[in-house]
């Protein structure tokens, strides 16, 4: 199959951006399989991530060595989602550095015929060091007074590090739920006996290292954990029963992040929601996602970007760039 002469022309601006920005790599999201003896011979030389929906386009995209396939998941999201995954997915895995600079191929014009998309039609430039940043106090300081910056930061840390870690080798996802205990407590109800019950202050204090690895044991029970602004663990195995009435959750998100959005809009505590398929912290408050934070070495900030297209001059091609 041939290329059609637009997607020629992005990835000459592809290979020609990545020689003199320069750039790190090249991003190639696709919905269709395309020429790929093609694309090799325009990329040669720049260093190429492809990522694609399909679960057998990916699997057959795996016999190229030269290339890196990041893995996305199967259900159709918009373009910007899975640009996103695809990024995060490749920092999360070591494949690229928070600070790198991206040349990202993908369809970003919706076509009136959705059976044939254009392989690609858009060309954006991503740095993303303005998307993913060290996580700081001064980030922290969006939840205002909620809780004390110290018993949030405690609970960053031990939110990043479920995610991250997981437990005994397997992903954990769970939510950790901060502040107006007795407001979640009256909405909620108990699936087990709660663990926590019995000891001292002190013992459930999550500014503690060694309290901290304990709830990450406890975190592989189904519920939620609750923590009081002083940071006294005070419940697990919640079964958080808030209605997710006025909650808009993006495509994508299950129960356990829908569970989260509503308890934060029901009452004013705040609640972070571990993912389990990728470790993801999304903190919700007023029953909205007002941090993503991303579990690496050391968390990280997330801030999604646009991807903005326009009309090139002259020969018809299309050029998104950020």
């Amino acid at each position: 199959m041939s290329l059609p002469s637009q997607s020629v022309a992005l990835l000459q601006a592809a290979r020609d951006l990545v020689k003199s920005l320069p750039a790190d790599a090249v991003l190639l999201l696709t919905e269709t399989s395309i020429d790929w003896d093609e694309v090799s011979r325009m990329l040669a030389g720049c260093k190429l991530f492809v990522a694609a929906e399909n679960p057998a386009l990916t699997k057959s995209l795996r016999e190229n060595p030269d290339w890196t396939v990041i893995d996305l998941d199967p259900e159709p999201l918009p373009t910007q989602e899975r640009m996103n995954a695809a990024l995060l997915k490749a920092v999360t895995d070591d494949l690229l550095q928070p600070g790198a600079h991206l040349v990202a191929l993908y369809n970003g014009i919706a076509s009136s015929d959705a059976d044939a998309p254009e392989p690609v039609d858009s060309l954006s430039v991503i740095h993303l060091g303005e998307h993913l940043e060290r996580m700081t106090s001064q980030d922290l300081r969006i939840l205002g007074d909620a809780a004390p910056i110290d018993v949030l930061r405690a609970v960053v840390d031990l939110a990043t590090e479920i995610g991250r870690e997981g437990r005994e080798g397997q992903p954990i996802g769970t939510v950790l739920v901060v502040g107006d205990t007795r407001k979640v407590l009256s909405l909620s109800h108990f699936q087990n006996f709660n663990p926590f019950r019995g000891y001292s202050r002190a013992e459930r204090d999550v500014r503690k290292r060694d309290v901290r690895e304990q709830i990450k044991e406890i975190a592989k029970l189904d519920g939620a954990v609750l923590i009081g602004r002083d940071g006294i663990a005070e419940a697990a195995c919640l079964h958080l029963g808030a209605r997710g009435d006025g909650v808009t959750m993006r495509k994508g998100f299950g129960s356990r992040h829908m569970a989260a959005a509503g308890i934060s809009k029901q009452t004013s505590a705040i609640a972070f929601a571990v993912s389990q398929s990728s470790g993801s912290v999304r903190v919700f408050q007023n029953g909205e996602e007002v941090l993503h934070i991303e579990p690496l070495a050391r968390p990280h900030v997330w801030q999604p970007f646009r991807l903005e297209t326009q009309e090139a001059d002259g020969d018809g091609t299309t050029d998104g760039v950020e």
